[in-house]
């Protein structure tokens, strides 16, 4: 669409993409020959924490900006030891403060239980909930289990939670662990209030295998408006996004999230290189890249884009949603989740 449009500042955009395979130890390699062979001016939207924590040391070395990544990780805004590098989403740290401070507002009696993977990322989620809770997180927290990738089952854990009397839920599991534990908590007869992480919210994916009726009252949290559903193609930013979707990425569905989250990314990519000008520096693009203020048409009103030289956590905003067992339905304002 940008280059139809005659590209940014007259400038054509070539995208090159190298696939890993999933396999971190590639990405070194791959990393190279875009910048040393392509000649690239930065590494774009790459995906996965390890991938990006492996290239990210040679990336800075070289200087070579390492923009919007596919990574929810807070490790990846770090400005003062990788100035070339800068993530995109809000952080987990981040979804966890925002639980917390919904819990402090809305339920100050709770008593939390909190599963979560047995890894950086679980661990990030946890950090962001006691950060969120603060001197009251040794009180309100009744009870913490972790699982591992090669867990069978989570119903040793569904039921310690349950037995510890909690009435809150912080179900931190991704992927096809967070369908088992939704599907364990309501098979075992606990009802407690339940969050579930914005990677985890795919209701195809993961809330149908579970059972709808079993992940009702479920809630989530969110940057984007919502696509899919009529009444919100009303929103002319909403029509905008389904016009692009169905004339450029035709082959993509409506009801992966990822596609509105890439053509959020680009969107801040090209005024990023807008803003550079006639400037067209890897030094600048981190210039431009590290001073936003930008709003997008698909971010709920009150999220923004801001980054600064001391902030590379483009997105510090995000809402909470319920799920009525059909649909997510927005509530409550924008939360700072900072």
């Amino acid at each position: 669409m940008v280059n139809d449009r005659g590209g940014v500042n007259g400038r054509k955009i070539n995208i090159i993409s190298l696939d890993n395979g999933s396999e971190v130890a590639k990405s070194v390699d791959l990393a190279r020959k875009l910048v040393e062979d392509e000649k690239v001016l930065l590494i774009f939207s790459s995906i996965g924490t390890e991938g990006n924590l492996a290239i990210r040391d040679y990336l800075n070395e070289e200087k070579i900006p390492q923009l919007f990544v596919q990574s929810s990780s807070a490790v990846f805004n770090d400005p003062a030891h990788f100035p070339w590098t800068m993530g995109f989403f809000a952080s987990y740290r981040s979804e966890g403060l925002a639980y917390a401070k919904y819990i402090l507002q809305n339920k100050p009696a709770a008593k939390i239980a909190i599963l979560y993977s047995n890894d950086d990322t679980g661990k990030e989620y946890v950090a962001g909930v006691r950060d969120g809770l603060g001197d009251r997180a040794s009180t309100l927290i009744v009870k913490e289990v972790s699982y591992q990738v090669s867990d069978p089952t989570l119903d040793p854990q569904i039921v310690a939670l349950k037995d510890s009397g909690a009435d809150v839920f912080f179900n931190f599991s991704i992927g096809p662990f967070v369908t088992r534990a939704i599907r364990a908590a309501y098979d075992h007869l606990w009802h407690p209030l339940q969050f579930i992480p914005n990677a985890s919210l795919s209701v195809a994916a993961f809330l149908d295998p579970a059972g709808l009726e079993k992940s009702t009252g479920i809630i989530t949290n969110a940057r984007s408006k919502g696509w899919w559903f009529p009444r919100a193609q009303n929103d002319p930013a909403v029509r905008d996004f389904l016009d692009w979707m169905k004339k450029y990425n035709s082959q993509g569905s409506l009801r992966d999230q990822d596609n509105v989250a890439g053509y959020e990314r680009a969107q801040v990519l090209v005024e990023v290189l807008r803003k550079c000008g006639d400037n067209l520096t890897r030094a600048n693009v981190m210039k431009q890249a590290s001073s936003l203020d930008l709003e997008l048409g698909m971010l709920r009103p009150g999220i923004k884009i801001t980054t600064s030289p001391a902030d590379y956590q483009p997105i510090k905003q995000l809402f909470l949603m319920r799920f009525d067992g059909r649909e997510w339905v927005p509530f409550g304002s924008t939360i700072d989740a900072n």
